[in-house]
């Protein structure tokens, strides 16, 4: 398949509607939508914004679970060359506060609750207060009936109703080296930090992620991941548009929905990752002949992660994959023709237009195939984080535009990646990236807690669980339910220790700091797979 020609993130949909504007591209609760009909709602929605004076560069958050009005917004916003500032579903009022502030956005749309989130309200409080003193206007996408009472907040179905744009003049809308969106990602500090993405790299790289898997128009994709993480937002979104495939939505992650789904729509391609995997096929409503329409899609794990997505689940070209948001998603993708023995054992070799190399962690000395060392990255790399992240631009990137990951791993003699571990602190937990800062940091403001140091723990379900140990403040006691309690309430769910210890001293330095290596050893032996451990709090 050729690749779009296209280079803006609002062309490459209008691209695809004028070559099939009847054809599928979104398929969700709310039923089916038409790359025409995608098309037009996302004229209707730049319209609103054009007329309230939203110009090119404007910052815009959008937090919605994966739906149809999450994809119009989207392109809306792109079609005037603002700025996409995706929010998670799982931000807690104290997460919210300081996306807000950081992002800078002027205008928020977002649904008004997601499970027990009130997001309406909070957002509008935190405006009211001052807390995010650059939001000047809140859209709220479910019906007016949601709207927080008293409060002066826009519905989305009056911007749905608008006159849509009939083009975007010169100067006017995105070039293809502007900003498409900022994405949150967990790092190394106590606070995510802040990724811009551009539009010509996302659609060139997720179109060569999308030829990685062997994608074509006729393909029905099943998107049970967030659209708001960069596996979304940069790596299935433009891979699929790119290649004029289809979009099934499911709003968030249930096997069993997920199950009907693929059933229901003849899926052929899937975006997962093992702890996915496994409750798919561990389901009670699982069987293969249910999922045998599956062909492709994109994982990451060990290999019998990967074996078990192509043999057990059924997708038989299933791609292993290595990335991280700095690099639009993935970096190096199996090609889906390989054998499978050899797609579960490395993640393929670079996308063409990166480049890989590997660097002795403790030397700086670039190794030799075959020899594990520190990744770097370079080719479709983010321009550095923005914000208060900004700060860490120096020691993540080199003088000579190579982003390190943080990541240990080898090339192969055959130019395949082929992944050892992280050579960070972070914690990758079902596939997404924890800091063990920010969780230390919630819970040490805990008034019970003297200190807190976190740490992850192999496991084959979910690649690592996050085992937390606390000491109690001024010699007091401490209700390890009362502060996971806290936890949850200050912290998105996937960040919540899976473990917590109460334990009388932590392995420390004579400076005070926490010894890592120390406290990864101590957890690894108490709750290892076959360890015999108990449940949090013990």
């Amino acid at each position: 398949m050729r690749a779009p020609f296209s280079r803006t993130a609002f062309d490459l949909l209008a691209e695809q509607a004028a070559a099939a504007p009847h054809h599928d591209a979104v398929i969700s609760a709310a039923g089916h939508l038409s790359y025409g009909d995608l098309l037009y709602r996302a004229r209707r929605v730049a319209g609103y914004l054009r007329e309230a004076g939203v110009k090119r560069g404007d910052r815009i958050g959008l937090l919605a679970n994966n739906r149809a009005e999450w994809l119009e917004i989207f392109f809306g916003i792109a079609a005037l060359g603002a700025v996409v500032v995706p929010f998670s579903t799982w931000s807690t009022t104290r997460e919210l506060a300081f996306l807000l502030g950081d992002s800078e956005v002027s205008w928020m749309f977002t649904i008004a609750a997601f499970g027990d989130r009130r997001f309406g309200e909070d957002i509008v409080q935190l405006a009211a207060t001052g807390r995010s003193q650059h939001l000047k206007h809140v859209v709220l996408i479910d019906d007016e009936g949601a709207r927080p009472p008293g409060q002066d907040t826009i519905a989305y179905r009056d911007v749905a109703a608008s006159q849509p744009i009939d083009d975007v003049l010169p100067g006017n809308g995105a070039s293809a080296n502007d900003i498409l969106t900022i994405l949150y990602t967990s790092g190394s500090s106590s606070r995510p930090k802040a990724v811009p993405l551009d539009h010509y790299a996302a659609i060139e790289n997720g179109f060569n992620i999308g030829r990685r898997q062997g994608l074509r128009g006729s393909d029905r994709v099943l998107l049970s991941i967030p659209l708001f993480w960069s596996y979304g937002a940069v790596n299935a979104l433009p891979a699929i548009l790119s290649h004029g495939a289809t979009m099934v939505l499911q709003s968030h992650f249930e096997p069993t929905g997920a199950l009907d789904l693929i059933e229901a729509h003849q899926c052929t391609a899937i975006y997962t990752l093992p702890a996915m995997t496994n409750a798919l096929v561990a389901n009670d409503a699982f069987r293969l002949e249910r999922t045998e329409s599956l062909r492709t899609g994109v994982t990451i794990g060990a290999p019998q992660d990967i074996i078990r997505a192509a043999n057990e689940l059924g997708a038989s070209e299933m791609c292993n994959i290595y990335g991280g948001t700095e690099n639009y998603g993935n970096c190096c993708v199996t090609p889906h023709h390989w054998p499978l023995e050899q797609r579960s054992v490395c993640q393929g070799p670079p996308l063409p237009g990166v480049q890989v190399r590997i660097r002795d962690p403790e030397s700086g000395e670039l190794l030799a195939p075959g020899q594990v060392g520190s990744i770097e990255v370079k080719g479709y790399l983010t321009r550095g984080y923005a914000g208060q992240s900004s700060r860490f631009n120096a020691e993540t990137f080199t003088d000579d535009g190579y982003f390190r990951t943080g990541d240990l791993g080898a090339l192969g003699e055959d130019g395949a990646m082929r992944f050892a571990g992280r050579s960070s602190e972070m914690i990758k937990r079902s596939g997404i990236n924890v800091s063990p800062s920010e969780v230390e940091e919630v819970l040490q403001n805990h008034p019970s807690v003297g200190l807190a140091a976190v740490t992850g723990v192999d496991d084959a379900d979910r690649g690592e669980i996050i085992v937390a140990y606390v000491t109690a403040a001024n010699d007091g006691s401490t209700d390890p339910d009362d502060i996971l309690a806290f936890c949850k309430e200050h912290l998105s769910r996937y960040k919540i220790p899976d473990h917590l210890v109460v334990t009388e001293t932590l392995p420390l330095t004579v400076t005070g700091k926490v010894m890592r290596r120390e406290l990864k050893t101590l957890a690894t032996n108490a709750f290892s797979a076959g360890s015999g451990a108990g449940q949090s709090g013990e």
